[in-house]
């Protein structure tokens, strides 16, 4: 694979609508240890807003009376307000300074968890709540920043470096967010995550750099240029098509996972997010892949790690020959290796959108998230009414078949 220059280096030889009117800057430093720290930190702080309610639902609902129907919009609305986030403010990305575009979110987060922790009664934490997700977003403004300011040699290493941030930020909030809850109180846990989002937001001001806007488009035109940018890029369309398939079955798996250790291993949400730190390991694939994609070409790892990922959901259906104690290793190997080879594709996925069109980054990541989102939502759904339906079986069949459809939608000719 040939490489491709960064934004910066790239401005005269853009003339597409995307770039008209391009304001031109001085090209930012070279992103150095310490600034990768910092985007790192930020990707994971900020997308761990969006769990910290959920392992704290229970003594959340019953502090302000609410119905567990109720209380069950917290996180809902919450990823809601980052799916609108994702597809109407992310591609702002492209047309502001994601400097001031990553502070003006990060005040905005800091803002709407202070309303968490203070909110006297639901409604005013359901409007927060939609608040959070909104400006958590902000961690799809560093990813393309991160790309932006990395050599093109070193691309996908440097991004897969700040992902391995954001997904730590992920499987870690829900156990920091529980221990926080039970010490001190579920209010504590938005009022210290608020502390962090401020302290942080210093070090972004301090030590982020500004970026020069690639397009002088408004709003509508923006969010009708993505239409144009799907249509005319079949590699977009793969990578958000394979990426939303290998979705489908990581969230399957993780929504239901709770229900069948209940019901098969009478184990609490306590064993279920226990479980879930094995991930954590999956976030150290995220600068593996990302040296092997520099190195060897993404097309290559996003084959790699779908296979992988069907390999491990298909071990599991293995469970039936082996006793508790085998079945659970078995969980936690199979969640290891899967989550490994789901988040190898979505760093080889973001090397290869992020070299499509260096001018339109963050539109480009917004729909390669969307379509990610998208696999997630439908994998809880269809997740469980399989479980009700099929049992453990039908959902680790489920997990395997979307994976190996991820793994033929990269295999499939580029001319089909």
């Amino acid at each position: 694979m040939s490489s491709i220059p960064s934004a910066y280096e790239t401005h005269s030889t853009h003339t597409s609508q995307a770039t008209q009117g391009v304001t031109h800057a001085p090209a930012p430093p070279a992103i150095g240890a310490r600034l990768l720290l910092l985007l790192a930190t930020a990707a994971g702080v900020s997308v761990a807003s969006l769990y910290y309610s959920q392992p704290m639902l229970g003594v959340l609902g019953a502090d302000l009376q609410a119905p567990a129907s109720t209380a069950g919009w917290v996180p809902t609305l919450t990823q809601l307000g980052y799916a609108l986030g994702i597809l109407l403010l992310a591609p702002l990305g492209d047309r502001y300074d994601r400097r001031r575009i990553i502070l003006a979110k990060a005040a905005a987060l800091v803002g709407a968890l202070l309303v968490s922790g203070l909110a006297p009664g639901m409604a005013s934490l359901l409007a927060a709540s939609l608040g959070v997700g909104l400006a958590a977003t902000m961690a799809q403004d560093v990813v393309p920043a991160a790309a932006t300011l990395a050599p093109a040699a070193q691309r996908g290493r440097m991004v897969g470096t700040v992902m391995t941030g954001l997904l730590l930020g992920i499987l870690l909030s829900r156990v920091v967010s529980g221990l926080v809850a039970q010490l001190w109180g579920w209010r504590s846990m938005y009022l210290l995550a608020a502390a962090a989002m401020a302290l942080l937001a210093v070090a972004v001001w301090r030590g982020l750099p500004h970026f020069a806007p690639t397009t002088q488009l408004g709003w509508p035109a923006l969010m009708r240029s993505m239409w144009g940018l799907w249509r005319q890029h079949a590699a977009l369309r793969r990578a958000a098509l394979a990426q939303g398939l290998l979705a489908v079955g990581f969230s399957a798996f993780w929504s239901t996972l709770a229900v069948m250790l209940h019901s098969q291993f009478q184990l609490g949400a306590a064993a279920a997010g226990a479980l879930g730190l094995a991930g954590a390991a999956g976030a150290l694939a995220a600068p593996l892949a990302g040296r092997m994609a520099d190195r060897r070409g993404p097309e290559l790892v996003t084959r790699a790690g779908a296979a992988l990922a069907a390999a491990a959901f298909a071990s599991m259906a293995a469970m039936p020959w082996l006793g508790a104690q085998g079945q659970l290793l078995l969980i936690v190997a199979a969640a290891v290796v899967f989550d490994f080879g789901v988040q190898a594709v979505l760093v080889a996925h973001q090397t290869i959108v992020y070299g499509i069109a260096p001018e339109a980054r963050s539109r480009l990541n917004a729909l390669l998230f969307t379509g990610m989102f998208v696999g997630m939502a439908s994998g809880a759904a269809i997740g469980s009414w399989v479980l009700d339906h099929a049992g453990w079986l039908g959902v680790v069949v489920l997990a395997t078949v979307t994976a190996l459809a991820a793994l033929g939608v990269r295999c499939w000719p580029r001319g089909r």
